[in-house]
């Protein structure tokens, strides 16, 4: 192995081969990844020579310091490195020294999974999951702007390009930057299936494909690294935020979910309407119960719920439909074994850990207790009016962040997906997030009602 394009990321290493990967290739600095419950990615660089210390779980954290995580008289924490997230990453690197990454799970002292720790509490949702059976795949569907900076280096909210959905170059002038981004992340190990430009000026979307319900977590927070890595490297500023532009559409994060059990994907029944089976339906009963409750999750700032207003094709009516696009959950044409359910809420500004975790209560708790979805709506739900959709009983996703911590709070189903201390962490910064944006003063205010008579 003399370069990074020859390791197989697709196959698992030993201890002794990442040591000779890390040798041959020259790594100077190895980077130990995890995130925080804002989802936010945090590391501790170490170089080479502690990577055995690193890999025997002995490097410490101080868990005071993360919000969220540990107070300051039980501090003492442990990084516990996945190796199969073992990464050579691309654009940190030159033919001289290397710089590698783990992402890592965070433990106690005691070496006890740490239940604050996001990627920990997943990996606990997911025994539940293998218990009953079943394993969870997930294709996500992210989208990002891409701004200018100022002289000053600074963001701005001026986009790279005027371009529109499926635009090509010279319209598109992100395809340059999308080919970077692409490039290092299948360096990095991605099967990346398409990309493109979309609906808005400056936006795009990269897909990769979808796999078990943690590597797309961890994919997930990779992605966004690379994204806004490689766009800083063009003196660009990438940014995941869900609604950056008023007046435009904002950024989503469809995630395509199939439930799969003995290898075979159970969504898919070739005998039935639709080809759907019971456990599909089951699980779309699950979300559509549980959704605005677990909406403060998937969609976890004041900023998502700008989104989240009709008019810009983002889904707020709480129905389900073979191909239409007004609803919050679509069944795409393909069968077999690709047979998946699109939720169509989550945005990429929410903690992929978290998400997916609360996604899979509800979906397990609507196959455990055989929730029967209502009937599918293929009528444009964008074109009802609101008593057709009152008649219809369609009802509409939370439309502020403190109206979904509100079902939160009431849900026993998403608060235990999350567990006491993550639930009980990130209600909390919530509401002072909600508290500080009620109380704030914005430009638009002043601008109406400065001068009022």
């Amino acid at each position: 192995m003399k370069n990074p394009q020859t390791i197989d990321y697709k196959r698992t290493y030993t201890k002794d081969e990442i040591r000779k990967i890390v040798s041959e290739n020259n790594v100077e600095f190895i980077k130990l990844e995890f995130c925080d419950i804002n989802g936010v990615m945090k590391n501790l660089s170490i170089p080479a020579e502690q990577l055995d210390k690193a890999m025997n779980n002995e490097i410490m954290l101080d868990g005071s310091s993360i919000k969220g995580f540990r107070s300051i008289e039980t501090s003492d924490m442990f990084f516990f490195p996945d190796l199969n997230t073992f990464r050579i990453i691309p654009w940190r690197s030159d033919e001289d020294t290397k710089v590698a990454r783990f992402i890592c799970d965070i433990h106690n002292a005691d070496g006890t999974p740490f239940e604050g720790c996001p990627r920990c509490n997943l990996k606990r949702m997911i025994k539940r999951a293998e218990k009953l059976g079943y394993k969870m795949n997930v294709g996500p569907e992210a989208e990002f702007f891409i701004f200018k900076k100022d002289e000053k280096g600074h963001a701005t909210l001026n986009t790279n390009d005027t371009a529109g959905y499926y635009d090509a170059a010279p319209s598109d002038k992100g395809e340059n930057l999308r080919r970077t981004i692409v490039k290092n992340l299948k360096e990095m190990g991605f099967e990346v299936e398409a990309s493109h430009h979309e609906v808005a000026r400056g936006q795009h979307e990269i897909d990769f494909k979808y796999d078990d319900a943690l590597t797309t977590a961890d994919n997930i927070m990779t992605f966004k690294y690379v994204v806004s890595a490689i766009a800083e490297q063009h003196d660009f500023v990438a940014t995941f935020m869900p609604k950056p532009i008023f007046g435009i559409n904002g950024s989503g994060m469809h995630c395509n979910i199939s439930l799969f059990k003995d290898g075979k994907n159970i969504f898919y029944s070739p005998d039935r309407t639709y080809q759907l089976s019971r456990e599909a339906l089951y699980a779309i009963g699950g979300v559509l119960k549980h959704v605005k409750s677990f909406t403060a999750v998937t969609n976890p700032i004041v900023n998502s719920y700008k989104r989240l207003v009709p008019g810009y094709e983002a889904p707020v009516y709480l129905a389900w439909s073979l191909a239409n696009r007004s609803a919050l959950i679509r069944v795409p044409a393909k069968r077999g074994e690709a047979t998946r359910v699109e939720l169509r809420s989550p945005d990429p500004s929410c903690n992929p850990y978290m998400a997916l975790a609360v996604i899979m209560g509800a979906i397990l708790d609507g196959i455990e207790n055989k929730i029967e979805p209502p009937l599918q709506i293929e009528e444009n739900i964008y074109g009802m009016t609101k008593k057709e959709r009152k008649r219809a009983k369609i009802d509409s996703l939370p439309a502020s962040l403190e109206e979904a911590l509100f079902y939160l709070n009431k849900n026993s189903i998403v608060k235990d997906a999350l567990g006491d201390h993550i639930y009980n962490e990130f209600t909390s910064t919530k509401e002072k997030e909600c508290e500080i944006f009620r109380t704030y003063v914005t430009k638009l205010e002043t601008d109406m009602y400065l001068v009022m008579r």
